[in-house]
């Protein structure tokens, strides 16, 4: 051990020595202690501690443990040996052992047996977290099963839990000649106020599911299961997830939680700045406003993002600026702060081993800030001055606190002159309607501060609304939003503070019918609005997945089926505000909701296949494998596509499954694929999800769902018309083992690169594009699908290409039979069988039907800003230029129309 090392311990020592007698103490009267500390042996003098717990009373073995514990962390504490984590880790630890201890006994005592099942201890607080201070209470809940607690067979259940509960108070709290162990505090567990000290399990799970106060939510944001029956503990706060983790956010709840944070502050008395009797937990910048400051972000956006469930102040601050929630030097300047001040806090209840948060004055003072290493306590003043005015103000700025200036509420007279300034139709009407809002109608509306916070917002409302292309619809779609919203405080602030925000809520609700009716439908769809995360683009399907996953807070059927619901929906809401407001490429945004849609399925086919089998069992050496075909074959969706899929199976059709209902193999995978079409098309309490069309299948809607991968291949090889062996083209094995996703690959490979005699190949396939333009008329001047030279000729030009080549053009241009077309095409371009021309005019087209099916529905000429907001989607400066650029890519394509397929007889 170095010099500089021993100093450190020995420094440590002469500051306790002389600035707290608590410590002076402890060590004096644990000399075998002070020589390890001395000697900087740390670990040994926390084996020592531990050792004085060694004692037949358990009372008196935890007060010794803990006096030895106490004196052995303030030196690591002091001499620097280690950080905040381990100090708070170390007391924390020895709470949850003491607790555990405790309830032990109360057992054994009873009982006489070491077997605490159905009695459980809740951490909250600080040592939920893990971050016990040096003198500090602990507030756990204390909850029993009364069907496994352990009691004598003559004992009522109830009765047993609250004498156990007293007698763990008791042999923590009491202080006896040997000290006290912890201080107990049990006004944490629900109702408090009428419920006994130990809390019926079933009736605390009924408290959290349906009337919990939002601080509840903030309390057990840090809850644990730290003693006694810890498995029953841990499925318990698995059961109140829900309660805790919104997916949705709540906005009342959220209003609820920065008003208690702005009580707290108001209520605090003492002085505003650093000096004596300032305190350092409750004060401006301190302790408690940093960990409301994080707890409140949380419950904000955890029940989205999984990645922000974290326990401890410190973690949550770092996983916020990590998510991007929160500022990263925010994160680092509150960090650092709150890291500093539980160190003074520990170095105030170092002094006489007190819960003491406020600072003395005096000689005291200076005695505290010596004991920190300090040279004065004007020194510790001064720090403090600048650490809470940097932390102060970032958590002003989550309670926004600003000057309350008077908002003048317009009379319908003056509202009406407002809106007849903005050239708003039909003012004096839209002044009733706007007048009845305020009504009491809507729950939203109906307190002081919503109103004043309504007014406040309503002129940039108003303007948002006039500039818009529709605003009668805006109006409606609004009064949709707040009729929904149960509490739309905090939206009405941020939609004053931001008009980034107001201008994109006003842009969903007109220029695109399909997200402004989802809107309406779901208000909770406002939280994709303000959340800036969700306007980027989803990772992988593996991602999304996962984060389905997250969201699904029980493991059930139902709940993962609601989950794929609400995320998908989410992604799909989000993806379509990104469109509108020109922030990614269409082809990214087709891709992004493909990526989505296999991921729904993978998910729906998992879990339904677990749920198939609790009946059915499993089919030894089968499974259900899907072909995705379409737009979803080549992984580029519209926000209207259906999902074109078909079902196959592997195996023996004539085995039959293990289950408890058998069933034979056709029946069996026939059964389950009727399912997995349910799990996404049937709507649940979250509403609907896709429309899954199995039309292209063998035989259509009059054959069976799923079919074998046997009859499949002979099906397509004997039977199957060209147009099917074209949509094969643009498939891709979505669900299924490796092994049967290669062999179903194989089949299809072999079907789209068999010999074809060319004239009958291109009389087929301008047959049928002829039959088409026959019977689907495009729906306007924008039908980039099915207007001559459209996406339509496009995608049979390749595929007549495609079938066409064969193996000589897969040899030489495997990229050619991609089914991204967005692949396959620079593949024929490069083997010269495209003009580059064609790639642009088919990537122009692709942009103007996925921004299209929102903007320009049914193709459509759009309104003026709808239009605008089009050409900015697809790259092109305005809407005129769009049209004429849409024109010369129709020629392109035209062009190769005609050369390969317009001297066909049927052409």
């Amino acid at each position: 051990m170095s010099a500089a090392n021993e100093a450190d311990w020995q420094s440590a020592i002469e500051r306790a020595e002389a600035h707290a007698p608590f410590l002076a103490r402890a060590l004096a009267k644990h000399p075998d202690l002070r020589a390890l500390l001395t000697g900087g042996e740390f670990d040994a003098a926390l084996d020592y501690s531990r050792d004085q717990g060694a004692h037949e009373d358990v009372g008196v073995g935890l007060r010794r443990e803990r006096l030895a514990l106490a004196a052995a962390v303030a030196i690591g504490d002091l001499a620097g040996a280690f950080p905040l984590s381990r100090t708070v880790g170390e007391l924390s630890d020895f709470a949850d052992r003491a607790l555990d201890r405790a309830i032990r006994a109360a057992i054994i005592d009873r009982t006489g047996e070491d077997d605490p099942s159905g009695f459980i201890a809740l951490a909250l607080g600080k040592q939920g977290a893990h971050e016990l201070n040096y003198s500090s209470d602990i507030d756990p809940i204390l909850l029993y099963r009364p069907e496994t607690l352990r009691r004598k067979d003559t004992d009522d259940p109830g009765d047993a839990a609250q004498r156990y509960a007293r007698q763990i108070v008791k042999t923590l709290s009491e202080n006896t000649a040997e000290g006290y162990v912890l201080r107990v505090d049990l006004r944490l567990r629900p109702a408090s106020e009428i419920s006994p000290m130990a809390v019926p399990y079933a009736s605390a799970l009924a408290h959290y599911q349906g009337q919990a106060l939002a601080w509840e939510r903030a309390a057990f944001i840090r809850a644990r299961a730290a003693a006694g029956d810890e498995d029953a503990g841990k499925r318990f706060l698995d059961e109140i997830k829900p309660f805790i983790w919104r997916s949705a956010l709540d906005f009342g709840a959220v209003e609820e939680i920065r008003e208690l944070t702005r009580r707290i502050r108001e209520s605090y008395s003492g002085p505003v700045r650093p000096g004596p009797d300032f305190d350092v937990k409750r004060g401006r910048g301190g302790i408690r406003e940093i960990e409301f400051f994080a707890q409140t972000h949380q419950l904000i956006h955890g029940g989205r993002d999984v990645s922000l469930r974290v326990r401890g102040t410190r973690d949550a601050l770092d996983a916020l600026a990590e998510a991007g929630r929160i500022d990263a030097d925010d994160a680092v300047t509150l960090g650092e702060g709150y890291d500093r001040l539980r160190e003074i806090e520990h170095r105030l209840q170092m002094v006489h081993d007190r819960q003491m948060h406020t600072l003395p004055e005096g000689d005291a003072l200076d005695g505290v800030a010596r004991l920190d290493g300090l040279a004065s306590g004007a020194a510790l003043i001064g720090e403090l001055e600048d650490l809470t005015e940097r932390t102060g103000s970032i958590y002003e700025k989550l309670i926004g606190e600003r000057p309350r200036d008077e908002v003048q509420v317009a009379v319908p007279s003056e509202l009406a002159d407002r809106l007849a300034s903005r050239a708003l139709p039909d003012p004096e009407k839209l002044a009733e309607r706007i007048e009845r809002w305020r009504d009491g109608r809507f729950q939203s509306l109906r307190s002081a501060q919503a109103l004043e916070a309504f007014d406040r917002m309503l002129p940039r409302l108003l303007d948002a609304v006039a500039a818009s292309d529709d605003p009668e619809r805006a109006i409606v779609r609004w009064e949709g939003v707040i009729e929904g919203a149960s509490s739309a405080i905090t939206l009405f602030r941020l939609l004053d503070a931001r008009p980034d925000l107001l201008d994109r809520l006003v842009a969903t609700l007109t220029l695109t019918p399909m997200l402004s009716d989802e809107l309406a439908r779901k208000p909770e769809l406002l939280d994709v609005l303000i959340d800036q995360r969700a306007l980027e683009l989803p990772g992988s399907v593996e991602e999304i997945v996962a984060r389905i996953r997250g969201a699904a807070q029980r493991g059930d059927y139902e709940a993962v089926l609601d989950a794929i619901r609400v995320i998908t929906g989410e992604i799909r809401f989000a993806l379509g505000v990104q469109l509108i407001e020109g922030l990614a490429d269409p082809l990214d945004i087709g891709a992004a909701l493909s990526r989505t849609a296999e991921a729904a399925l993978r998910l729906a086919v998992e879990q339904t296949e677990i749920e198939f089998a609790r009946a059915h069992g499993r089919i030894e050496g089968g499974e259900l494998l899907i072909l995705g075909l379409g737009r979803l074959g080549g992984g580029a969706l519209t926000h209207a596509s259906d999902l074109d899929i078909i079902y196959l199976f592997t195996g023996d059709f004539s085995s039959q499954s293990d289950g408890k209902r058998p069933l034979g193999a056709t029946h069996y995978f026939n059964r389950l694929a009727s399912r997995v079409s349910a799990a996404l098309s049937v709507p649940t309490a979250q509403g609907a999800l896709y429309e899954v069309d199995t039309r292209l299948r063998p035989q259509g809607a009059q054959g069976p769902l799923a079919v074998s991968c046997e009859a499949f291949a002979k099906y397509q090889r004997e039977t199957a018309w060209t147009w099917e062996h074209m949509a094969l083209a643009r498939s891709r094995v979505l669900a299924g083992s490796e092994s049967g996703r290669s062999d179903l690959e194989t089949i299809v490979k072999s079907v789209i690169l068999k010999p074809r005699d060319e004239d009958e190949l291109r009389e087929a396939v301008a047959g049928m594009r002829a039959e088409m333009a026959e019977h689907k008329v495009p729906g306007g001047p924008l039908d980039v699908k099915l207007l001559r030279g459209g996406l339509v000729d496009a995608e049979f030009i390749i595929h007549f290409l495609q079938l066409r080549g064969g193996e000589a053009l897969a040899s030489d241009h495997p990229g050619a039979f991609d089914p991204d077309l967005g692949t396959a095409i620079p593949s024929m371009v490069e083997a010269e069988l495209l003009p580059a021309a064609f790639a642009a005019a088919y990537d122009l087209m692709t942009r103007m039907l996925v921004a299209g099916r929102l903007l320009a529905p049914g193709g459509a000429v759009p309104p003026a800003s709808a239009a605008r907001a089009l050409a900015k989607a697809c790259g092109v400066e305005t809407y005129g230029a769009l049209r004429q650029q849409f024109d010369d890519a129709r020629q392109s394509i035209a062009q190769s129309w005609n050369r390969y397929l317009g001297h066909a007889k049927s052409a």
